[in-house]
């Protein structure tokens, strides 16, 4: 019996759908599996391809079958809609780096040189602050700095 080949779409789609039908958030599946819980979003999202392991787990944990195993495991296209998103939690991340983009740039490179924060050997952490004023969004990203080469 051959495995079926699923896109990243319909992948993503089965595993949203089990997620919803046994009442999980991606932080207890995470936790669960002692995989980062961001990670593991975009990798069920279709963003990130997954280990062999991790994939297997994933599934596993869901009650999916092989065919979404294989369709984690397969290397994404990261491509998206390169319009400015509507939706407003994105846009106000768009919003972030229009407004203070240039600040990060000028900011890191002032302090590491001429180069880019990789997005390869990257992590990145949500957290919640409780604040009595309206609790705040904590992102970290945490990426290698790469410097530009000259030759």
């Amino acid at each position: 019996m051959s495995t079926a080949v699923l896109d990243k779409v319909t992948m993503t789609e089965m595993i949203i759908a089990k997620k919803l039908e046994k009442e999980l958030s991606w932080e207890t599946i995470g936790k669960d599996l002692g995989i980062s819980p961001v990670w593991l979003t975009s990798a069920c999202l279709g963003m990130n391809s997954a280990p062999a392991d991790k994939a297997a787990a994933i599934t596993e944990y869901l009650g999916l079958g092989k065919e979404v195993t294989t369709a984690l495991e397969a290397y994404p296209t990261k491509i998206w809609d390169q319009a400015v998103p509507t939706d407003p939690l994105i846009y106000r991340l768009y919003e972030v780096v229009g407004v203070y983009g240039e600040t990060l740039k000028e900011v890191i490179q002032e302090k590491f040189g001429d180069g880019i924060m990789s997005a390869i050997d990257f992590s990145m952490e949500v957290d919640k602050i409780e604040d009595p004023k309206g609790d705040r969004v904590l992102l970290t990203l945490n990426g290698k700095f790469l410097p530009y080469k000259s030759w």
